[in-house]
Order: structure tokens, then sequence, then C-alpha cells
């Protein structure tokens, strides 16, 4: 008797101590409004993007989305202050390559692991970087590129939104398959490197297509190339680098994609993830992204982890070749 009294007061006390957490997930998120952390500043692709993304998510799960922009040091203080954030299911992040995959990489004083600390829910998108070129560059395309910095030997400047971005180690990539070395000229953000390059101040930049395909379309800027493995709808005169003999197989591009704190209950993280793919298949919002040359995501959480190993290890290849640290 005193044996199945036990049995039973135990599992009276198991069952409450497991009842709380089984009914928050299962009130989620009807308890508060959810917060998307946005590691860039108003205004960009990324915040864009993330803005887009939070309006259709809010409107699926009838709760409000507070965007939140924590901007500075690359996109790094956004993603350390989700970190610290409570896995409860209300706390989101748009998460970006260099944050996420490159900063620990190339800066020992970034202390989080993002691989470790941050459980990924859904690529959100994925866009290639352009090459533009100063007006007067005698090259008009690739190959015709690679011979002018053949002939001029760590001469020809290009201009990338900083040290470790992904911007950055394209054209590393692109230097070491073609056997040529240009000099990297460190920017803070996209308008700089548009003006500087329209004035001839550098002779190259970089630009994700989200930004630069307006550029090229209205005719303000010449594209020598897209680091996509292909061309793509919006810009189909420009040709992917993989197109040039001497960068075949080149394939480089930025993502974004949103993550939750580790620990974050399975089952929030499978519904944010149908959520999302839900949002990302709407036309409109299709529309809106291949505008500016993305592409929408899609898949599980799982996928989205081997794409980000893959990512990394590429990443980790081009920073130790290329001996990149940022100051």
């Amino acid at each position: 008797m005193f044996k199945r009294l036990f049995l039973s007061v135990a599992t009276v006390v198991a069952a409450l101590c497991v009842a709380p957490v089984a009914c928050a997930a299962d009130a989620w998120p009807a308890a508060k409004p959810l917060t998307l952390i946005v590691p860039v500043s108003p205004g960009g692709n990324v915040d864009t993007t993330a803005r887009l993304v939070a309006q259709k998510l809010s409107e699926r799960l009838k709760q409000s989305i507070i965007v939140d922009n924590v901007a500075g040091a690359g996109g790094v203080l956004g993603v350390a202050k989700a970190t610290h954030a409570a896995a409860d299911g209300y706390t989101l992040v748009m998460g970006f390559d260099g944050p996420v995959s490159v900063a620990r990489l190339i800066n020992p004083a970034v202390k989080y692991d993002a691989e470790t600390a941050l459980a990924p829910v859904a690529l959100v998108t994925t866009a290639p970087v352009v090459l533009l070129a100063r007006p007067g560059l005698p090259a008009t395309n690739m190959q015709e590129l690679i011979a002018l910095a053949r002939s001029r030997p760590d001469t020809l400047t290009y201009a990338s939104s900083g040290v470790g971005t992904v911007l950055h180690l394209a054209m590393e990539v692109m230097q070491e398959q073609a056997k040529v070395k240009l000099v990297h000229v460190p920017y803070r953000g996209g308008a700089q490197i548009t003006n500087d390059v329209m004035g001839g101040q550098v002779d190259l930049g970089l630009l994700v297509t989200t930004s630069a395909t307006p550029l090229v379309q209205q005719n303000k800027l010449r594209a020598l190339g897209l680091t996509s493995a292909t061309r793509i709808a919006t810009l189909p005169d420009v040709q992917a680098f993989a197109e040039t003999p001497e960068l075949k197989g080149f394939e480089l591009n930025t993502w974004t994609g949103v993550f939750v704190p580790t620990g974050t209950p399975p089952e929030v993280v499978r519904r944010l993830n149908q959520e999302l793919n839900a949002v990302l298949q709407m036309s409109d919002v299709q529309k809106r992204l291949a505008e500016g040359g993305a592409i929408g995501g899609q898949g599980s959480p799982e996928a989205f982890a081997a794409f980000l190993k893959k990512e990394k290890d590429v990443y980790a290849h081009i920073v130790k070749s290329a001996n990149i640290q940022q100051e």
C-alpha cells in the first residue's frame, strides 16, 4: 500500500514539474509578442527582408512581432544579444553569414559560438554578390578584368563592406583561383561603396544583389560578374563568375536565416519552421525577394543546419588560406 502511495505521489510530482513547460509550449505564441532581433541598422537588405518576414509571420501566428534593430560590430552585437535571450520561443534573430559563421573565425574577441548558442529554424534567403566597375575601367567582364589585373599587379582596388565579410571572402577566392592580386579597401556600408565606385575613388566595388540590381538596371554602374553559380533573372546580361574559365565552379552567396536561442522547445522550433516556410512560399513575398535578386529559402531546421555546416567549412578554408584577421 505504501509503495502504491509513493508511486502515486511521485507521478503527481513529475506531472507538476513537466506541466508548466508543456503548458507554456502549448500556449505559444499567445502569451506575449515576439521579438525579432535584426543585427543591422534599419534600411539595408537584411533589415528589409526581416521586416517583410516579420509582417507575414505575425499575420500567420496572430501575434505581434517587434523588430529590434541592434546594430554594431558587423552584426556581432545583435547576435550576441540573441545568444543571451531566454529560450522560450519569444526571441528570434535574423542571422546572416558574417556574425553567425565568419566573425568568430577572424576575431578572437567574439565570445559567443553561434553553432552551439543558437538553434537554426529556417533559411530565409540566399543572394549572390555583384562586382561593379567604376566608369572608364577598361574591363567589361571577368575575363577582361583578370587580364587587366595581371597586367597591373597590386594596383587595382576593390571596396567591400568590411574585413571578413562574404563580399571580401568572395574576392579572396576569385584572386586565388585566377592567380591575380588586387588591393582591398574595406568600407562600412553599401552607400559609401556605391558613391566611391561611381566617383572613381576605387576601381571596383562589391554589393549584394538586393542593393546592386537597381544600380545596374538604371545604368548607374556596370556589373562585371555575379558570384552565383549561374546568371539570375533580374540581371540576365551579367555573367556568373563561373562562366570564366579561370573561375570554373565558383559559387559563394550571402544568406539570411532565422535562429532562436538553443534550448527553445522543439515543438516551437517546428512550428516556426512551418510558418516561415509558408511565408516564403507566398507569391508576393517571392516577388519582393526576386526583385532584389534574392532567392527564398525552404526546408527543415536540419537542412538549414547542414547548409550552415557546409558554408562555415568554406569560410574557414578561405580565412585560413588568405590569413584574414580582423584588427
